[in-house]
């Protein structure tokens, strides 16, 4: 357990000296998601817990999904066919935007089961070999975007709890490295809840 934990730590440590920083324009970024609001609400606050929130998500992660979707190397009903007209400029414009937005706090977090959340999220499972989240998202959750770790604090509970499962179920398989399969592999559906929860209620900006 121990040596794969290592592995892990090496391997986010070489994607955060490889990141590249995508570049874009807000202002252009801001007219061209009418198709997003749907989903991912006014300034990408959510209103629908299954949906991410993307308001003041690091601007290179949301380029890598959107070029992952086009890519085929994520899929999703309903945002694989929306990312097909754009280009790359519409991507980096996109990401650009959503990155500039507040985002509302996250719905309170159930405190008996955040309790457990807490705990994975700083010090991990050694027992199974699961890393601390905080390694790659951040002590507040706010990710690094040189690495295009994602920031996770007052995501959608729902949403993190699902795209975990998804990890684990490898139908999600876009992570680098196979990180976050290898870390969903050995949570419980308990756990995976009580993190999902632990990071809803983080409303640091």
């Amino acid at each position: 357990m121990k040596s794969w934990m290592i592995s892990f730590s090496v391997a986010a440590a070489a994607l955060i000296c490889s990141g590249v920083q995508a570049a874009g324009d807000a202002t252009a970024g801001e007219g061209k998601i009418a198709v997003c609001l749907a989903c991912h609400g006014p300034n990408g606050n959510s209103l629908v817990p299954i949906f991410p929130k993307l308001a003041g998500q690091r601007a290179q992660y949301i380029y890598k999904e959107l070029t992952d979707f086009k890519k085929g190397d994520r899929k999703n009903d309903q945002m694989s066919p929306q990312v097909l007209p754009l280009n790359d400029q519409d991507f980096q414009d996109i990401a650009a935007y959503y990155s500039t937005q507040q985002q509302a706090p996250g719905a309170t977090a159930d405190a008996a089961v955040a309790e457990l959340g807490e705990r994975i999220y700083r010090g991990g499972n050694p027992a199974v070999g699961v890393p601390a989240c905080s390694g790659c998202h951040g002590p507040k959750g706010m990710g690094i975007g040189a690495a295009k770790f994602p920031r996770i604090a007052g995501q959608q509970a729902q949403y993190v709890d699902s795209t975990l499962k998804g990890f684990r179920a490898e139908t999600r398989t876009n992570d680098p490295n196979g990180m976050m399969r290898g870390v969903a592999n050995r949570m419980s559906d308990q756990e995976i809840a009580a993190v999902s929860q632990y990071v809803q209620g983080l409303t640091q900006q």
